[in-house]
């Protein structure tokens, strides 16, 4: 690449990736240069910083044009945006938790943990907006390697050291079988490019080649569904949520499991939809069967995983456990768009999929990340992980624990609140596909996630304190509980605002537009 062709890049595009990565940088040479008894927490105000001004240029990309740059494998579009803004929310709500957390007697290095959520960002924000195969598996690994360095980054801590040996030695296993079925759809195609993917996949399948692409694209969402920590590639995800600090557990459920479905809705729905064209050019009955199969593959996986998720958290005490999961049926629940979209999302647009499932993700992030700041609270003042932990929490500190039973209702699906609404449009979106087996799990397994959620909301308020003193709610934690109360149940009354928003500012079409010539 010659000089001129570099500087004829419109970088502007990466200003957001090249905020973070700027700041990361600086945070971990000021880390390097700080006397070791300096406070760290000024380090978390840069990073704060440094995600604020990476939202304004966030901002500023938002309604451009789709452009692809470094030979098309970085690409910004409406989806790739709409991705970032979850991904960036979510880190600085996690660092304003954080502020109470870090310390040099759990985390020795703290520097460390600052700079390494930047660089897990960073990952996440490059697998969005990617284009190639090669650019999506570097954003992957940055955001893996940083994740699995944080869930160990309290040293001395046995099951931290435990739960991160757990998490390299099954993201490495993830890791390889994802390469596996990236190395068959290069062979097929002989290019990394996603949509010259699409372009020769079509070709590949109208000479007789349609079963190893099935082959390929199954042993491909096998690796990749590790990501999503959903059944039956889930089982790293209890222990890990319980060994990692609880800011790395918020960090894993939210931002983690978002990057995951950007990665899975990026590179599935770009490069299958040349082999959907071919399929639909052929009888009606070989079409039906060979989407019959994807879609009976991903609705089995959101099946299996609300119904294991939500069966296995009733005998949890442990509440970093039960989320993790809680968390593993919510992601059964935002794969049910996929399952539902998968023959007419061609047809119809890709809001059908993309839309309710970005919805639900934003819900998500909200209600997850409030519940978690209070957990943090809960676990630091009484010592122990254990759900009895709550008990008498509204005595304590009424604010805290009407602001948990609100986050609770809200993951638990009841009305006015953003969790109802998001299942509200999943479920509707099942039926209307004619997947009532699918609604009636989805509806089932719900019902049964009242009654760990509820077990929570009664040990607040049904059982005796202990002797401990009133809560009292650091600023940063005091923040995030009131931006994550607002969200929740402003996103649950006027729904409305953020899908025109989305539909106004974010054309998710676009992630079918290469911006070519």
């Amino acid at each position: 690449m010659d000089l001129e062709t570099l500087l004829s890049y419109p970088w502007r595009i990466m200003l957001p990736e090249f905020t973070i990565l700027g700041v990361a940088t600086l945070i971990s040479l000021l880390d390097l240069f700080m006397k070791e008894k300096v406070e760290r927490k000024v380090l978390a105000w840069i990073a704060l910083g440094g995600i604020g001004l990476a939202l304004v240029f966030l901002l500023f990309n938002t309604g451009q044009p789709v452009q692809e740059i470094l030979y098309e494998t970085y690409r910004l579009d409406g989806f790739a945006n709409a991705f970032k803004f979850i991904f960036l929310i979510g880190a600085a709500l996690i660092f304003l938790t954080s502020l109470d957390y870090v310390n040099k007697k759990d985390v020795p290095y703290e520097g460390e943990f600052y700079y390494l959520i930047l660089t897990a960002v960073l990952g996440a924000m490059i697998v969005a907006s990617s284009a190639d195969m090669i650019t999506l598996f570097v954003g992957l690994e940055l955001l893996s390697i940083s994740s699995y360095i944080l869930v160990a980054v309290r040293k001395h801590h046995l099951a931290a050291n435990e739960s991160a040996m757990k998490y390299v030695i099954s993201g490495g296993i993830a890791t390889a079988v994802t390469l596996f079925g990236l190395s068959y759809i290069y062979g097929l195609t002989g290019t990394t490019n996603l949509f010259e993917i699409q372009e020769r996949l079509a070709a590949a399948a109208l000479g007789g080649y349609l079963p190893v692409i099935y082959f390929a694209f199954f042993v491909t969402f096998v690796g990749m569904a590790f990501k999503l920590s959903v059944v039956p590639f889930h089982m790293w995800a209890p222990d890990v949520y319980q060994g990692a600090p609880t800011p790395v557990t918020a960090f894993l459920s939210v931002v983690s499991k978002a990057a995951g479905f950007a990665l899975v809705l990026r590179f599935f729905l770009v490069t299958m939809a040349g082999v959907i064209d071919v399929e639909q050019s052929r009888q009606a009955g070989v079409y039906i069967m060979a989407l019959g199969n994807v879609e009976l593959m991903i609705a089995l996986v959101a099946a299996a995983s609300m119904i294991i998720g939500n069966t296995m958290a009733l005998r949890q005490t442990n509440v970093k456990r039960l989320f993790a999961y809680s968390s593993i049926a919510q992601a059964g629940y935002i794969l049910v768009p996929f399952a539902v979209g998968a023959h007419l999302l061609y047809q119809t647009g890709p809001h059908l999929v993309i839309g309710p499932a970005l919805f639900y993700l934003a819900a998500y992030l909200l209600m997850n990340l409030g519940a978690f700041a209070v957990i943090q609270l809960v676990i630091k003042d009484t010592g122990t992980e254990d759900i009895r932990g709550f008990a008498g929490l509204y005595k304590r500190a009424p604010f805290k624990a009407v602001a948990m039973t609100i986050f609770l209702a809200s993951l638990a699906g009841i009305p006015f609140t953003a969790g109802f609404i998001g299942k509200y449009y999943i479920l509707m979106g099942a039926v209307g596909a004619g997947l009532i087996w699918l609604a009636a799990v989805m509806l089932v397994t719900t019902v049964i996630s009242y009654y760990y959620y509820f077990g929570v909301v009664s040990q607040m308020y049904m059982r005796e304190p202990g002797e401990h003193a009133p809560l009292k709610t650091p600023a940063g934690i005091g923040a995030v509980l009131v931006v994550c109360i607002a969200g929740t149940i402003l996103l649950g009354i006027l729904p409305n605002l953020a899908l025109d928003l989305l539909e106004t500012h974010f054309n998710l079409v676009e992630i079918f537009w290469p911006a070519r010539g």
